[in-house]
């Protein structure tokens, strides 16, 4: 059938195959294919592949499900009347019977025609095309909030239009829920580009598809759990009409413990291996003491046991590739195992592997995973944050603006810490040359495609409130600030509490730093949580009463807010070690926020942060900068690698001889020439190369 529509001309709309599911009195029903389009409205057709039987009967039953569906939103109904017009079809290409009244047969030569006589859709309006698409979606309520909104200004108004503006899937996101592959699918898009409203719909449908099947979500961030939850079974809901079977369709974070629900947990038990928790795992890898304990127990295990069906991995970016080797000897053959990403989310500061490197290779050499065609899905449109949002993320995220510290010597003199290996993914995640070639060792100005940056989603506001950094001379004063400015949103914008979070980027100091604004927020009678602190570890924002969600930025992983305060900004800057790693924590906590965002700092550090993002404003928001060669980008990864706990003791120990030495030397209590004549000799060489 796709054949033959590809033969007729000018067609445009939405196509979808095997899809939607409906819930009907007798069981769940698919449709084999479903065509709407703002010419004809809806089109259902059956696919007979043999002997023409009953086809009356199926052209019935698919007509009332999707009238039924369909009735349910107000938007598509006008009285009585369904505002969409529905036909029916069936495309029977062994078969020479005709339809009867009503009833219409068409085969491969004959498709064309009957689709360009089928009578039009009178009063079509772009906007009941959208509800009907997004109903047939089952996306209809993705981004609304728990409670209807009803501000008519402010910014709650704006929120609430931003909400019902986003409620359909775009092709790519459609096709990566709807599409199930027997093997490897890597899904790959940028923070707010729907990966995991994808996992989530994806998962209903397969649990849907195959309820016998034994099927897995799984993740990083522990406060991600609430939510999949939320979304699994509203969407299972929609497609088959009543709750998941939680036994077989499981959301359970990437760890686990010993006695708790996880995927390697449950690797473990079922190898009857220990189970380590993250101490004893810290013996084996100080750096990553999950990514060994995952390769600790899959070299224990030479024949794993398939028990899963498929699985479904959000944060890749965040789980080691031993993580993801765990599941996919975990899963049955042929190992369906999804997983989505985003490069600058990964909060260590080293991007992914290829899926040649991650699933390493057979005994004959050969890669165990090659992805082709359908197997590398990629989401470029980003439906969270505006252009101007986004780019500000990417300018500090690669350190595009910075400039290159007069101390750290570099031949390719250049402020980045960070730079894609393969230059070709800053078009994959939606950039395209303005100026020069993305090339290594070549000037570039690149700039954001309005496809992948949808203009609704800034033109509400102007630049100058989406983005905003604030330089204060303390912390008490940055704390004041944000507790003003959180009343204010409040009282007098029409923001909700659950619109507002504060991401403090350095996990370490987050309960010390954000103490303050917290106690403030409370004298004023504003109601607030630490995240993981005040709540369980698996609760991002509470639902039982109203409360301002304050956050380290690991668990501000895949959450988002209209208003984001990001507290002590000034850490991008002034991090000696682990630059990448920090950069990337902004990144991460810029690209939470779904309207506006508000970054703030401290001190001399946080100024230079602040002229980084001038310069993007001088530059209209496009990025330019000399694409670092490939020596230049290894120099990078070595200057801003990420240190082990043992390596930044020794860098630590080593300034605190070096301060010693030159504390003596000031007060004479050491001389110049009691430094070994060899080692002066080397150290001044060094210190006079020119930066």
């Amino acid at each position: 059938m796709v054949e033959a529509l590809e033969d007729a001309p000018n067609l445009a709309g939405r196509m979808f195959i095997g899809f939607p599911i409906i819930p009907t009195a007798t069981g769940r029903q698919a449709v084999d294919a479903l065509w709407l389009s703002e010419e004809k409205g809806i089109v259902i057709f059956d696919l007979v592949e043999g002997e023409l039987e009953n086809y009356q009967d199926r052209q019935d039953d698919a007509a009332n499900a999707i009238d039924g569906r369909l009735r349910l939103d107000r938007r598509l109904v006008d009285r009585r009347d369904l505002r969409v017009p529905i036909h029916t079809l069936s495309f029977a290409p062994q078969c020479t019977v005709r339809g009867e009244d009503g009833y219409l047969v068409t085969d491969r030569a004959s498709l064309a025609v009957e689709l360009a006589n089928l009578a039009n859709w009178e009063n079509a309006r772009p906007d009941v095309f959208k509800a009907a698409l997004s109903t047939i979606e089952n996306v209809s309520t993705i981004r609304r909030s728990a409670s209807a909104r009803t501000p008519t200004a402010g910014r709650g108004a704006i929120v609430k239009r931003l909400e019902d503006a986003i409620a359909t899937l775009d092709p790519w996101q459609s096709r990566a829920v709807v599409e199930t592959i027997d093997g490897v699918q890597r899904i790959r898009g940028l923070a707010g580009s729907g990966k995991t409203i994808v996992l989530a719909l994806k998962a209903a449908y397969l649990h849907t598809l195959h309820p016998e099947w034994r099927i897995a979500i799984t993740f990083h961030t522990r406060s991600l759990k609430g939510a999949f939850e939320r979304l699994v079974r509203d969407f299972h809901i929609r497609y088959a009409g009543e709750e998941p079977d939680w036994s077989c369709l499981e959301v359970v974070n990437a760890w686990g413990t010993p006695s708790g629900p996880g995927i390697y947990s449950e690797f473990c038990r079922r190898h009857r291996l220990d189970c380590l928790d993250f101490r004893a795992a810290e013996r084996i890898s100080r750096k990553d003491p999950f990514a060994g304990a995952c390769a600790r127990a899959l070299a224990a295990v030479t024949n794993s046991e398939g028990i899963y069906d498929a699985i479904l991995v959000d944060e890749a970016q965040d789980l080691s590739p031993s993580f993801l080797r765990l599941c996919y000897s975990f899963l049955k053959k042929p190992r369906r195992l999804v997983y989505a990403y985003d490069e600058l989310q990964r909060l260590s500061g080293e991007f992914m592997p290829s899926p040649e490197k991650l699933f390493g290779s057979k005994a004959n050499g050969q890669p165990r995973v090659r992805l082709r065609g359908r197997q590398d899905v990629v989401l470029r449109t980003c439906y969270r944050n505006s252009r101007p949002i986004l780019v500000t993320a990417h300018a500090i995220g690669f350190g595009i603006y910075r400039h290159p510290p007069k101390a750290r010597p570099s031949p390719s003199r250049t402020g980045l810490v960070q730079m894609f290996d393969q230059a070709s993914l800053w078009r994959d995640v939606g950039y395209s040359v303005k100026e020069g070639e993305l090339a290594d060792g070549q000037a570039v100005l690149l700039q954001r495609d309005s496809s992948a940056s949808p203009a609704f989603l800034e033109e509400h506001s102007s630049v100058e409130d989406l983005v905003q950094f604030h330089v204060f001379d303390n912390d008490e004063e940055q704390a004041q600030w944000i507790i003003a400015e959180i009343d204010g949103n409040l009282r007098q914008d029409g923001l909700r509490h659950e619109d507002i979070v504060v991401i403090n980027p350095d996990p370490r100091t987050t309960r010390r730093k954000v103490g303050s604004i917290r106690s403030g927020l409370l004298k004023r009678g504003i109601d607030c949580h630490l995240a993981g602190v005040d709540t369980s570890r698996d609760t991002f924002f509470v639902t039982d009463h109203a409360s301002v969600t304050l956050t380290g930025v690991y668990r501000a992983k895949g959450n988002e807010a209209a208003m984001v305060y990001i507290v002590n900004a000034e850490a991008g800057v002034t991090g000696t070690y682990d630059v990448a790693s920090v950069r990337n924590r902004l990144f991460t906590a810029i690209t939470r926020s779904k309207a506006w965002v508000r970054i703030a700092g401290v001190g001399p550090a946080m100024e230079k942060l602040k002229r980084e993002y001038e310069q993007l404003v001088k530059n209209d928001f496009e990025l330019r900068f000399r694409h670092p060669t490939a020596n230049e980008r290894a120099e990078i990864r070595t200057v801003h690698r990420d240190l082990s706990p043992q390596e930044r003791e020794k860098q630590r120990r080593r300034n605190t001889d070096l301060k010693e030495l030159i504390r003596d030397l000031k007060r004479g209590d050491c001389r110049i020439d009691d430094i070994e004549p060899n080692i002066r000799e080397q150290l001044l060489r060094m210190l006079s190369e020119e930066p």
